[in-house]
């Protein structure tokens, strides 16, 4: 049986879990904040609160859930208020940081016990939440699973300060990645070096790991799995239209906006449009002062999304760093083909000029062609989605949860 432990429950936690409970596996799942079942008071509250709660509930026997809330429920009371300095990165008493690590040492404390009540083999942590969790797990002689959701900080550091002195101006966008202490990185080293088995999400996050990591450990690609989209099937693109442009997901240059934006000004078309859909890291201001002509589409529930998606004729990516961003594969079931770099988590997800486009990093001349092309190959980029479809389709979370539960021993 196996021990899972994650402080808010993302989409592929989730995927995870329900896995493990399928193969009769999951001992118990560890979290911040989460609930089973449908509370009644959920129907009293206001409608954003039972947004966020929603998003906490999980679809398992009660049993087989253990909550930590504190730090997590003073997180999100703070930010709701306000109280920017006990959220604070890294230094605040409700910042992400703590509410995880506060989670790790509390699983940590209590393994012992867990190892015997739940016949436990295995417990399975994700980074910046793992350390102690997996050293109590050696310490039981458990395996010792380390999820890493994004390429390992050795990697990503080097990138995102490679991107400060090469785009200076886009540098406060880079969501603290060149700003983490050394405590914290030193945090994220120790948890790799516990590790007995490495989960990743793709080759790049693998190739990301210092060799001696990759010789000496388990080390394990598994691919995240299209999320379920229903759409309309797509309409024959209009001759008379522009061809619109997407690029979806956090405003910085991590996710190389900058190249982007770069490369629509190279392209001097009227024909073409930048759609961008996400979270600013920076004053509108700012990036309408990188390029004017984008519209922009602030970010809305799931449902609102897949309609901008169908809006749209193809998704644009060009990630400096990443692991596998799930929006690709979720524009892909939508039937848009995607150009992404392989930093994206592409390089097994899209097929060359087949179902998008794979372009180097840091080239918005590459962008600006590939962009292009589509401009003048309207009926072709639309065969191309179609494809991306059912490729996309066949990457599913069952796949995902196979070739994890596989590196991790039953006994």
């Amino acid at each position: 049986m196996i021990l899972v432990s994650h402080a808010s429950g993302n989409t592929f936690v989730r995927a995870l879990l329900a896995g493990l409970l399928a193969e009769q596996r999951l001992g118990l799942f560890a979290t911040s904040f989460g609930f089973t079942g449908e509370p009644r008071m959920l129907s009293w509250l206001p409608a954003p609160i039972r947004r966020e709660l929603g998003r906490r509930r999980y679809d398992l026997p009660a049993d087989l859930l253990s909550t930590r809330p504190r730090k997590e429920l003073l997180r999100l009371a703070a930010q709701r208020l306000g109280w920017s300095s006990l959220h604070r990165n890294e230094h605040g008493c409700a910042s992400v940081d703590a509410v995880y690590q506060d989670l790790d040492r509390a699983v940590a404390r209590r393994l012992p016990k867990w190892k015997t009540k739940y016949a436990l083999t295995a417990t399975y942590a994700y980074e910046d939440g793992a350390l102690h969790t997996l050293r109590a797990a050696r310490a039981e002689g458990l395996r010792a699973v380390y999820d890493l959701p994004i390429a390992y900080w050795e990697t990503l550091r080097a990138l995102l300060r490679e991107e400060a002195l090469r785009l200076p101006q886009w540098e406060p966008t880079l969501q603290g990645g060149t700003r983490d202490s050394e405590e914290k990185l030193a945090h994220k080293t120790a948890e790799l070096e516990v590790a007995d088995i490495v989960v990743c999400p793709s080759q790049f996050v693998l190739d990301s790991l210092p060799a001696s990591a990759r010789r000496e450990k388990t080390c394990v690609v598994a691919e995240f799995g299209t999320p379920s989209v229903e759409v309309p099937p797509r309409s024959r693109p209009n001759a008379g239209g522009k061809l619109r442009i997407l690029f979806a997901g956090s405003m910085s240059q991590r996710k190389g906006l900058g190249d982007l934006f770069a490369a629509m000004k190279l392209l001097r078309r009227t024909d073409v449009e930048l759609v961008v859909m996400g979270t600013p890291q920076a004053e509108m201001s700012f990036y309408r002062s990188q390029y004017a002509d984008f519209t922009y589409e602030p970010t809305r529930p799931h449902g609102e999304v897949l309609k901008l998606m169908a809006s749209c004729d193809a998704l644009c990516l060009p990630s400096i760093v990443e692991g596998r961003a799930l929006v690709q594969q979720e524009a892909m079931a939508c039937g848009l083909p995607v150009i992404a770099t392989v930093n994206a988590g592409a390089s097994d997800l899209i097929l060359d000029e087949v179902s998008g486009f794979l372009v180097p990093i840091r080239s918005p001349e590459k962008l600006a062609e590939k962009i292009n092309w589509m401009a003048d190959h309207r009926e072709a980029t639309y065969t191309m989605g179609l494809t991306a479809q059912t490729m996309a389709r066949a990457v599913t979370w069952t796949r995902y949860c196979e070739k994890i539960l596989r590196s991790i021993p039953s006994a």
